[in-house]
C-alpha cells in the first residue's frame, strides 16, 4: 500500500491511473479486489476511487467529488446556499445542476445529486473556488438561489409571496439578498431562468 500512496500523490484517482500503479503486480485486478476489501481504497462510483481514512494525506472534498462523479456540473442549490452561510439548516446532500440528465448517487462518503439546467443557464453565474488545497466549480450565491428557483419551478406572483418563500420558507438572510448582484441574476432571466427572478430583482432595486 506503500508503494501505491507513492505513486498516486492525489486524494481521486480514476481506474486507469489505478492501473498504471499496480502495473507491476502480477494481477492487477485482484489486487483493486483485495484493497477495496481491506478498505484501503473505496469506490465512490464505477471508475473513480478514494484512498481510505488510514491513508489519506488530507481531507477529501466532498465538493471536489461532487463535479468528479458526474459532468459537466457544478455545485448549487441547496447545498450551495448552505455552504455561503445564506440558509441555517446543514444539507446533507451534496447537490449540484449539470447539462445531462437529473442523477443521483449514494456513495460511502455521502449523497450527490444533479439537477438538468438548460446549457443557456447552466453556463452563467459560476466560479472556481479554491479551498484548504481543493478547487472546485461552484456556483455563486445568486446563481444557486436562480438555479432553486428554476429547478423547484416556485409559483410567485408578488412581493409578499417572494418574501415569504425567502425569509419564512428557505430562511435566507435579508440583508445577504439585499447585497446580491443584480447583473448576474439578470443574465441567468435573459437566458431562462425562472421569472421570478423578475420579482426578485425589482424587490433588491426597492432595496438600495
Amino acid at each position: 500500500m506503500f508503494r501505491l500512496r507513492q505513486k498516486i500523490s492525489a486524494e481521486y484517482f480514476d481506474y486507469t491511473l489505478l492501473m498504471e500503479a499496480l502495473s507491476t503486480y502480477k494481477s492487477p485486478r485482484a489486487k483493486v479486489t483485495n484493497l477495496l476489501k481491506s478498505e484501503e481504497i473505496i469506490r465512490i462510483r464505477k471508475g473513480l476511487y478514494v484512498f481510505g481514512p488510514e491513508y489519506r494525506k488530507s481531507l477529501v472534498s466532498l465538493e471536489v467529488l461532487a463535479n468528479q462523479i458526474y459532468g459537466p456540473s457544478y455545485v448549487s442549490l441547496e447545498y450551495a446556499l448552505a455552504f455561503y452561510g445564506l440558509i441555517p439548516e446543514f444539507v446533507n446532500e451534496i447537490t449540484s445542476v449539470t447539462t445531462k440528465r437529473n442523477k443521483q448517487y449514494h456513495t460511502p462518503l455521502g449523497s450527490f445529486s444533479y439537477a438538468v439546467m438548460p446549457i443557456s443557464i447552466f453556463s452563467l453565474g459560476y466560479t472556481w473556488l479554491e479551498m484548504d488545497g481543493n478547487a472546485f466549480l461552484i456556483a455563486t450565491p445568486e446563481k444557486a438561489i436562480a438555479d432553486l428557483f428554476y429547478h423547484r419551478n416556485f409559483k410567485i406572483d408578488s412581493t409578499n409571496e417572494l418574501e415569504d418563500l425567502l425569509f419564512c420558507d428557505l430562511r435566507l438572510e435579508e440583508n445577504a439578498v439585499e447585497k446580491f448582484h443584480l447583473r448576474i441574476l439578470t443574465d441567468v432571466l435573459k437566458a431562462g431562468g425562472s421569472p421570478v427572478l423578475s420579482i426578485l430583482i425589482d424587490w433588491i432595486r426597492s432595496r438600495k
